[in-house]
């Protein structure tokens, strides 16, 4: 096979924060049925490349788990297929230290596949993209290395990599995250290398205390190599952090959404749950909202993502918000611009979301401050609480945990 995918799998994403404790950020649910990886992998597919090796390291059980041996993106394969690759001890093994350091430590695995390209993909973006097109124009152009890139606002520019090509598109100059960006054309994560290429740049520099793609390997090659951008014009989101993740999961409840998660020629495929057809009951209602199978609608949903298996009882109001599988939320409650992991249990005439206190939170300021709310894996809220704006429930925390029923906004409660 002449083109070998490999797939950065273990970041743990702290911008997500509690989304992030218990899963790798590529493990993140998204869209209600689907995890982030769904998108890198399911492209990989839909644009023929059938050997995909997936580099591991934080918390890769849950990641691991849905992978399988990847039948349902077809990758169940005698040749070629899926493989996950983690870090090993022994023999010159141990923690990945960066980008480049992952890869270089499975660089006998690459080897072995004996392939004309490698493609480098990042598990954690959302995105449709046809890889096979970008091979095409690396081979075009005679490239060495061709870098993704795409136009991002200037304001958000200084948390990318950012490129400043000539008139023919080789890049002349690269920046990683530069505290002041020359322009806003950023770098996507997905790199297509001619292996010979990679391989030697990764012995020459992975020996040293060099390990990052974005700072090391890049720039290494720009400098004694051909390197040119490829410049990409669809949808490509980067959930990095809470605000984009949530943002980005709601613009699939919009009418015609950017991200079509319903086109037959591109489909995202993903582990699915044997679960019944969704069920809304006489007052059961949902509005520009995606709800996914083992659903038990009998309130009202308004611009929301319901993941499988939600319990919604009487009375209940979801507004702005995404709920996690399994999660029950009792009658009469209200949940408004929040983030509501697995298995959570909300009693009756609670109010998470309320108010117009938009204190940041204390303990994590500069991640959530735009009145998100995120209740984490397997909380249990009384009933009756009432929880304000850039609130933080921890995992697993109990009815006991709570002193009081009126949570301040900026808040954060920890199991005791």
């Amino acid at each position: 096979m002449k083109t070998l995918a490999v797939i950065l799998a273990g970041g743990r994403g702290t911008r997500l924060d509690l989304l992030s404790e218990h899963r790798a950020k590529p493990s993140v649910p998204f869209g209600g049925k689907y995890r982030i990886i769904d998108f890198t992998l399911s492209n990989c597919i839909n644009s023929s490349i059938y050997n995909v090796a997936i580099l591991t390291q934080y918390l890769p059980m849950s990641l691991n788990s849905h992978i399988g041996i990847g039948k349902p993106w077809d990758l169940d394969r005698r040749l070629g297929g899926v493989t996950v690759l983690q870090p090993y001890t022994g023999r010159e093994g141990g923690w990945y230290e960066g980008t480049a350091h992952a890869v270089y430590r499975n660089i006998n695995f690459i080897k072995s596949q004996n392939p004309k390209y490698v493609i480098i993909l990042s598990g954690d973006h959302i995105y449709k993209m046809n890889y096979d097109e970008m091979i095409s124009y690396h081979k075009e152009k005679g490239a060495d290395l061709t870098i993704a890139a795409q136009q991002v606002p200037i304001e958000e520019a200084h948390r990318f990599g950012i490129l400043n090509p000539d008139e023919d598109m080789k890049i002349e100059d690269f920046v990683e995250k530069p505290e002041d960006p020359s322009s806003n054309l950023a770098s996507m994560g997905v790199y297509v290398f001619s292996t010979d290429v990679l391989v030697d740049c990764l012995e020459r520099i992975c020996d040293s205390d060099k390990h990052d793609f974005g700072h090391d390997i890049v720039p290494d090659i720009i400098e004694q190599n051909n390197a040119y951008v490829y410049e990409y014009g669809g949808y490509w989101r980067d959930v990095g952090t809470l605000e984009s993740y949530w943002r980005t999961n709601l613009e699939l409840t919009n009418i015609v959404p950017k991200m079509n998660l319903y086109d037959k020629n591109w489909k995202i495929h993903t582990r699915s749950e044997e679960q019944p057809p969704a069920k809304f009951g006489y007052n059961g209602i949902a509005i520009k909202s995606l709800v996914s199978n083992g659903s038990i609608i009998n309130g009202r949903v308004e611009n929301s993502i319901i993941s499988p298996g939600v319990v919604i009882e009487e009375g209940v109001l979801i507004k702005d918000s995404i709920i996690f599988n399994d999660t029950i939320i009792e009658k009469n409650s209200i949940i408004e611009k929040s983030i509501i992991d697995k298995r959570v249990e909300i009693g009756n005439h609670c109010h998470i979301g309320y108010g117009d206190d938009f204190t940041n939170n204390f303990e994590r300021p500069n991640i959530l401050q735009n009145g998100l709310n995120i209740i984490s894996k397997g909380a249990n809220i009384p009933s009756h609480t009432i929880i304000g704006r850039n609130c933080r429930i921890a995992s697993y925390v109990k009815k006991s945990d709570f002193n009081s029923k009126n949570i301040s906004s900026g808040t954060t409660i920890n199991a005791k």
